[in-house]
């Protein structure tokens, strides 16, 4: 089974009219809001400037496939002072109650325009880089040097307004690809990332899984997941935040290859006790055979980060080549369907 992609793709593109988008937009987190009865997409965007700030923008729609913007600025970013000052990225949304909490990947530094092998005039050589170099010192802590990802929350009501509620992750960690499930399970949030450090015996980042009574704190991560097939030999990451169904909670995560090649698969887990993989696809569902796909700044990734269902149609929102945002759909029933007959774990 593949997702059908959409034949209009990309679904949104760069705008050269504002530069803190000018370069580029990509991995999208997207809901359905049912008071305004619009998909509603904050979306990851970045200038052509040496500093390569990522902010996040707001955009809107009615059917799910043509968007348009909804501010000429960013909606949420971080000051350059504070700990997310470099970049607030690859944003997942939740909603909780009559909250929509916002997850994201977040820097101390801007990354500069990472993707390029030569020097840049005023910034260091990839991959990471401190912005003053008076601030950058040997006796600095390494994870401080490295300018680490780690991952952070905020809370909204309109998608306009957001409350910074601090650190997700450990510090000493670079930890991407969080987001939470929708509702407790067990009297507990559970939260879903992919810290970049190895087990013992673990060969690559992993998904791991973690309980905790707050949204801030959570207990020891379990490993969930680890790379399996040929196309995640190098590392896998969560995707797109979980759905609950009634054959269990769904979700999207990405594998990628020996060649650094991003595909999607998906995965089913128990509804009572996440920790149960209960289906898992061994084939990817959709993988970069496009243009847009393949040319880009990271080149041959595609990059879920959120889905929607509605009537009866799974919407999958990902980011292409880091640089535009492409639509995928299924039938939703007939690809879980294909899970629970042809995935399951045994």
């Amino acid at each position: 089974m593949k997702f059908q992609k959409y034949a209009g793709n990309p679904i949104l593109r760069p705008n050269p009219e504002n530069q803190w988008e000018e370069r580029c937009v990509l991995n999208p987190a997207v809901v359905y809001d049912d008071s305004a009865r619009e998909f509603v997409m904050l979306y990851r965007a970045a200038g052509n400037d040496k500093r390569h700030q990522i902010k996040l923008g707001l955009a809107a729609s009615k059917d799910g496939i043509h968007f348009e913007r909804k501010e000429k600025f960013p909606v949420f970013e971080g000051n350059r002072d504070e700990p997310d000052g470099g970049c607030a990225e690859d944003p997942r949304l939740v909603k909780i109650g009559d909250v929509y909490f916002l997850t994201y990947a977040a820097r101390a530094y801007a990354p500069g325009q990472y993707w390029l092998e030569e020097w840049v005039e005023g910034v260091s050589k990839p991959p990471m880089y401190l912005e003053d170099t008076d601030v950058y010192s040997p006796e600095l802590p390494s994870l401080a040097r490295e300018n680490t990802t780690v991952s952070y929350l905020a809370a909204t009501k309109d998608f306009l307004h957001y409350k910074k509620l601090g650190r997700l992750t450990e510090a000493t960690v670079d930890d991407r690809d969080v987001y939470l499930f929708p509702e407790k399970i067990g009297g507990n949030y559970v939260l879903i990332s992919r810290p970049k450090f190895k087990d013992a015996g673990l060969k690559m980042p992993s998904i791991w899984i973690s309980f905790g009574r707050d949204l801030l704190e959570y207990g020891k991560p379990q490993l969930l997941m680890t790379g399996e097939q040929w196309w995640e030999v190098q590392r896998i990451g969560g995707g797109t935040p979980p759905l609950k169904t009634e054959k269990g909670w769904f979700m999207l995560y990405h594998g990628v290859d020996a060649k650094g090649i991003y595909r999607v698969g998906a995965v089913l887990l128990d509804l009572e006790d996440p920790r149960k993989v209960i289906a898992r696809t061994k084939d990817f569902l959709m993988e970069p055979d496009q243009d847009f796909e393949l040319c880009g700044i990271y080149e041959g990734c595609v990059f879920p980060t959120g889905t929607v269902v509605k009537d009866g149609t799974l919407y999958v929102y990902y980011g292409c080549a880091d640089t535009y945002i492409g639509l995928a759909t299924c039938n939703f029933a007939e690809l879980l369907n294909y899970l629970e007959r042809e995935c399951k774990v045994q």
